[in-house]
């Protein structure tokens, strides 16, 4: 037996074991809210020792994630002290990338929206102005709710204080020390965070003859910088990803942040968040054709937004976005739709679906699942920005803007309806802008082709129920916020 390889893999158990215990703990935490809960209370919950109980809400406390909220009566013995989460502590950006717009919330760790911001956008316009957008959108909601960066100071509790042996491990391997102190030591998504990836030129993006900050000569490859042709994966020697703070611009103007500054100085600030219509590699961070767009295909947005915020980064379809926040509730008036499984349907500038199993969004084995739109119902029916046609979202679309909304509703509902005739959901919840100006239409003409598809069936259960997603224009936003903040609250499927 090799002790020194038995030794790293149980610590590295341990490590992994500590932090989900951790994760555990601020989840209850967050859902009790400002009533609190107690110790006794977590390590029922929980099943742990009230000794580990206490030792992770001990540090907790000490790095300003929770604080005592009373003290409760006991059945015997003194009164139990109940402790809360400081929703303060920690911050994330949720932004969402219309066709034409560009929505931007800043949430603390309840998930309640601390700042919004909304602004006009051309999905079409270029790599360069969409990144822009997003930057400036970003650094402003900071620096309105979070303070300028000279009046944060540098020793703020929170997610600075969310540091583990893991965290530390991460720090002297080179990896991120941001994402992973927000999540105690662990990476979204599986990866280290923070540090700069290959790079494509973006969709409009052309070289100049005078060098703006931060653009390369033409010819000059940044490091990490892929040729045509090499996998967008390549270029990066795996867990070795720089800390933002050590970037710098060199003489070939490797991936230094361009702009950005608020956020990287911001102590509580966990990262960003990123939903726009798919499909896309949720994973990697990279876009595919989009519908409408494939100029995009094979553009790393994530790793590009990295590299100019300084900050982690997470990239995922509006509608898993949106899911995910329904799923959690964010611990808010709203609250979650627990462990069951619905569809959530965004009719907007387009259409797709975002689907949830058990609680945890399902984006399949390569994370295009939900590409709800454009499943074909009329051979040869008019022709969808996909490229088929006969697409629902072609004919949906058509029909919102000729005005007939019952027929859209109709639309919408017939490929509803074989959405839960396949996969069984509990409940369909509608959401995105062109339903929210009419809900009433889409609820009702929705329900009653699903009503008309229960009676034909039979059965007792009834026809599968059709709601209205809470959340409204910002539904999106919020959700990829969650991309964040799932994680840190032990939802593994959130970024």
């Amino acid at each position: 037996m090799n002790r020194s390889n038995a030794s790293a893999g149980d610590g590295a158990n341990l490590l992994a074991l500590r932090s989900h215990n951790t994760a555990l703990v601020l989840g209850l935490l967050r859902g009790a809210g400002a009533e609190g809960i107690s110790r006794l209370e977590l390590a029922e919950h929980t099943g742990l020792t009230p000794q580990a109980v206490s030792k992770i809400t001990a540090r907790l406390r000490g790095e300003g994630l929770a604080a005592e909220a009373g003290r409760r009566a006991s059945t015997g013995g003194k009164p139990r002290t109940v402790l809360r989460l400081v929703p303060e502590a920690g911050h994330a950006v949720g932004v969402h990338l219309d066709r034409d717009e560009l929505h931007a919330v800043l949430v603390d760790l309840d998930g309640t929206v601390v700042g919004e911001r909304c602004a006009p956008l051309d999905l079409g316009a270029g790599a360069e102005a969409v990144l822009a957008g997003v930057v400036r959108a970003a650094e402003e909601l900071v620096a309105e709710v979070l303070g300028p960066p000279a009046a944060r100071g540098s020793g703020s509790p929170g997610a600075e204080g969310l540091r583990t042996p893991a965290t530390e491990a991460s720090e002297r391997s080179g990896a991120s020390a941001r994402g992973e102190r927000a999540l105690g030591g662990r990476a979204l998504g599986g990866r280290p965070l923070g540090g700069r990836g290959p790079v494509k030129q973006g969709p409009g993006e052309q070289a100049s003859g005078k060098r703006e900050p931060g653009k390369r000569e033409p010819g000059e490859r940044a490091s990490g910088e892929r040729e045509p042709g090499e996998r967008a994966s390549e270029g990066r020697e795996p867990g070795k990803r720089e800390r933002a703070s050590e970037r710098r611009v060199s003489s070939a103007g490797e991936g230094a942040p361009l702009g950005g500054a608020a956020l990287d100085a911001a102590p509580t600030l966990l990262g960003l968040g990123v939903a726009l219509p798919g499909p896309l590699d949720h994973v990697r961070g990279v876009l595919h054709r989009v519908t409408g767009f494939p100029e995009w295909d094979g553009y790393p947005l994530r790793d590009a937004l990295e590299r100019r915020l300084g900050v982690p980064v997470v990239v995922d379809k509006d509608t898993n976005a949106a899911a995910l926040g329904l799923a959690i509730g964010g611990g808010g008036a709203d609250g979650g739709w627990g462990g069951g499984s619905f569809a959530y349907l965004h009719l907007g500038t387009g259409l797709g679906a975002g689907l949830v199993f058990g609680g945890g969004v399902h984006r399949g084995a390569r994370t295009g699942a939900g590409e709800f739109g454009h499943q074909v119902v009329q051979l040869d029916g008019p022709p969808c920005t996909c490229g088929a046609r006969g697409c629902i979202e072609a004919l949906c679309l058509a029909a919102v803007a000729r005005g007939d909304l019952a027929e859209a509703a109709r639309v919408l509902g017939t490929g509803a309806a074989n959405l839960a005739g396949l996969l069984d959901i509990d409940q369909v919840l509608l959401g995105g802008r062109t339903v929210a100006a009419a809900p009433e239409a889409f609820v009702r003409g929705v329900g009653a082709v699903l009503d008309a598809r229960a009676r034909r069936e039979g059965g007792h259960d009834g026809a599968v129920p059709v709601r209205l997603a809470p959340g409204g224009p910002r539904g999106v936003a919020e959700g990829a916020a969650q991309l964040l903040l799932a994680p840190l609250f032990g939802h593994g499927n959130g970024g």
